[in-house]
């Protein structure tokens, strides 16, 4: 595509952006001058110009790469075959992938329900909470689950509830790290209850809890007969170097919610696992939840193989070693900032977070990074926070190109 065409192409798209999409994003890419994503391959997304951009954001989805070619091949096969089921038979892609699914989670999750997205896995936890006799949600401040209104009920962010309350009752929210806080809500009232909590608050700003935190939670909520649900739409599948969040303390939750990952980065689809217990409300009616697309043959055969891939690549074991390597690569390339510009490098696995003084700082080194074309991700509920959530298939050259871009970005906002 030559200059003028991509510039006229870029310009009718920022048009239909406005006038059909949203004015807010259109304005913002405007000012920025974000160009078109064209295509994609492994580490890299191209623009218009054929330019590559090197994505180490992607909202924690690409673990992968783009265009994983054995996720491609088993999704365009089944496009031949048939894209979408009927309902009325028996789909044996989604039985596969849920017994695969099922099969790497923590013990004691034997059943899968598949959906579109991370927010609508939330909302089976819920009602599965519901349905099992919790009528209280307790959750963590600075949580994120999701916006849509069940799962927002349980967003510890005000800025995404303001002006549409009322939201789901009996939702309370406990900081998230402090066991002692959820004891005291939790026997504050003998109606029973559903936890419901990441292991890593990626959208919070990539904040880890103290050791042994999750281990007390786990046996709060037996004490308590309360239902522990854990979010690992973010944190699951190889994000953080293990399998899930909760194995770095060998907690099993009742409920986990899963996503991103499990797409392959091809097709959008993520998953509600539960125990034999909390399920069987579903077994007994399998009509009280449901979805037309949920589940598709599209998409759980990208889910079934991006677990192949995930188990035969060692993917999960090379994200942990190559993030064991970013972090300190990472916060030697920050140095120059200096304290008063960046406050903390912090991080496990793949998801790795930048703290700045300032939403402004934070923004101003999103965009200088953008001019590396270097992707990032901004974080929802801690604006002061820029993600780094690159796929584990990095090669060096790649790493160099991050590394030095984070030194010119910082210097950058040292100089003013």
């Amino acid at each position: 595509m030559s200059p003028a065409d991509s510039d006229g192409a870029r310009a009718v798209v920022l048009d239909h952006l406005r006038d059909h999409v949203n004015r807010g994003h259109a304005r913002i890419a405007s000012l920025l001058g974000l160009p078109l994503e064209v295509r994609s391959a492994g580490a890299l997304v191209y623009d218009e110009k054929d330019t590559p951009h090197l994505d180490c954001g992607g909202y924690g989805v690409f673990l992968l790469g783009h265009r994983h070619p054995d996720v491609v091949d088993a999704v365009a096969g089944q496009l031949g075959r048939h894209p979408l089921s009927t309902r009325a038979l028996l789909d044996p892609n989604l039985a596969s992938a849920a017994q695969l699914l099922s099969s790497v989670a923590p013990p004691g999750l034997p059943y899968a329900f598949f959906v579109n997205s991370g927010a609508e896995s939330v909302e089976l936890a819920m009602k599965l909470a519901r349905a099992n006799g919790c009528r209280r949600v307790i959750a963590a401040e600075r949580g994120f689950h999701g916006k849509t209104l069940g799962a927002l009920s349980a967003t510890g962010n005000d800025r995404y509830r303001n002006g549409l309350e009322p939201l789901l009752p009996g939702v309370e929210f406990v900081p998230f790290g402090d066991a002692d806080a959820l004891k005291a809500v939790l026997g504050s009232d003998t109606t029973r209850a559903c936890v419901l909590l990441e292991p890593v608050q990626a959208e919070g700003g990539v904040r880890m809890p103290p050791r042994g935190y999750l281990r007390e939670v786990r046996e709060l909520c037996t004490e308590f007969r309360a239902l522990l649900v854990m979010d690992e739409i973010q944190s699951g599948l190889g994000r953080l170097g293990s399998w899930w969040g909760c194995d770095e303390e060998g907690v099993c939750p009742d409920v986990l919610t899963t996503g991103k990952v499990l797409s392959g980065g091809v097709v959008p689809v993520a998953a509600t696992l539960a125990s034999a217990e909390v399920y069987e409300v579903l077994n007994q009616d399998p009509l009280l939840h449901s979805s037309t697309y949920g589940g598709n043959p599209l998409a759980t055969v990208a889910a079934a193989t991006t677990i192949k891939v995930l188990q035969r690549d060692r993917i999960v074991e090379r994200a942990g070693e190559l993030g064991g390597r970013l972090l300190p690569q990472v916060t030697g390339a920050l140095a120059a900032a200096g304290p008063d510009i960046i406050r903390e490098v912090r991080g496990r696995g793949l998801l790795l977070g930048i703290e700045f003084a300032s939403e402004a700082l934070a923004g101003l080194f999103l965009t200088h990074m953008f001019r590396e074309r270097v992707l990032t991700s901004y974080t929802l509920n801690a604006s002061r926070v820029i993600r780094l959530t690159p796929p584990a298939i990095l090669e060096p050259d790649h790493i160099d190109w991050l590394l030095g871009s984070l030194e010119r970005s910082a210097a950058a906002l040292a100089d003013g």
